[in-house]
């Protein structure tokens, strides 16, 4: 039995969590586990009722549980950065939920902006640090609304941010890497840094990175690449890559590359990891207000986040026949991955995903 805190938030955030839900129930009636249901309601309506957005109260409750199912936060009626900061930001700090997880594949029958990239070509992951750099909130104004206004905001790391998200990323490479699922001759993790430019942070980054490769993990091997290279070759050979681990500022960009690269919003999952704690799992895309409603949105998204649930929690196995079922779905049955053009509502989505995984 898994307690999982449900938070179905904005727009069509509650659509598409109802399909998530709907295949993790499949797949618990499959491989026998059960869900004991939470739902939450934070998010702009509750902020617009109450002035509320994620109180410290509900961060405490939220550690009970052993996982977090998000839809989507995003108001069109509060102002941008009040529910970003107040809920999706509150959540990762307040639960040190440090590892920002993203894989990056491409599913067959999905198009891909890059000219002749195939699946066998994009598929890799990015890990993101999570909860230092840019976000921690250091700076502030001086003068401000005056013509000499100054505006300092300022990227903090310690060593111990960085060695456990290095440590996380080289397990994950080791565990998960494109040798151990018998597609490449190696496990391979790069670091993504500006080394040149950013010589106190990267300069931190890099030399923990090859003594914890050098001391604890031989068999993986370590690339370097500068975030502006990482970007290129993104675009031009997303097969060179394998798993990337970076900061959170560049993670952040990057990530987003990736989700265009595999086929847009619609497809593109991500977790908030705390591999100690609780993790918070999530479509990438945003809470497409204009679509509310209309049973028109892709859930394909949040279904893979809750796969990715599926593979923390250790039910690794019926994470896999999710993965597979999405994969047949893209394949066989959807027209396109954009809203209003996929050949099925919402909800038939979910079916199609859910009945395959009972085959």
């Amino acid at each position: 039995m898994y307690k999982i805190a449900v938070i179905p938030g904005d727009g069509t955030g509650p659509e598409v969590t109802a399909e998530a839900v709907k295949v993790l129930k499949a797949a618990g009636e499959k491989f026998g586990f059960k869900f004991e249901l939470t739902e939450f309601d934070f998010g702009g309506e509750r902020y617009k009722r109450t002035g509320e957005t994620l109180p410290d109260s509900a961060v405490e409750e939220l550690r009970k549980f052993d996982a977090i199912l998000l839809g989507a936060i995003g108001h069109p009626d509060v102002a941008p950065g009040i529910l970003e900061k107040g809920i999706l930001l509150k959540a990762r700090f307040g639960l040190d939920q440090y590892i920002n997880l993203r894989p990056v594949r491409l599913y067959p029958g999905v198009e891909t902006p890059l000219k002749d990239k195939g699946p066998e070509d994009i598929d890799f992951t990015v890990v993101r640090e999570n909860t230092g750099d840019l976000y921690t909130g250091v700076g502030g104004f001086s003068m401000k609304g005056t013509p000499n206004e100054v505006a300092v905001q300022s990227a903090v790391y310690n060593r111990f941010q960085v060695d456990r998200c290095l440590r996380y990323a080289f397990e994950y490479a080791g565990k998960y890497g494109k040798k151990t699922r018998g597609k490449g001759e190696k496990n391979t993790l790069a670091l993504c840094g500006k080394t040149n430019v950013l010589t106190y942070i990267y300069d931190l980054w890099e030399r923990a990175f090859h003594e914890m490769g050098k001391a604890e993990y031989p068999d993986i091997e370590r690339e370097y690449y500068h975030v502006d290279a990482t970007c290129m070759w993104m675009v031009k050979n997303p097969e060179w890559f394998d798993v990337i681990v970076t900061g959170n500022m560049f993670g952040d960009i990057i990530t987003d590359l990736g989700a265009i690269v595999q086929g847009g919003m619609g497809i593109a999952a991500g977790g908030n990891i705390n591999p100690q704690g609780v993790s918070m799992f999530e479509p990438i895309g945003g809470s497409a207000p204009k679509y509310t409603g209309k049973g028109v949105i892709n859930p394909l998204a949040a279904i893979c986040a809750g796969q990715m649930m599926l593979e923390t929690l250790g039910e690794e196995g019926a994470a896999v026949k999710i993965e597979d079922a999405v994969k047949f779905v893209t394949a066989n049955k959807l027209e396109s991955l954009q809203a209003g053009k996929m050949g099925y509502s919402t909800s038939e989505i979910g079916d199609l995903v859910a009945e395959k995984l009972c085959d």
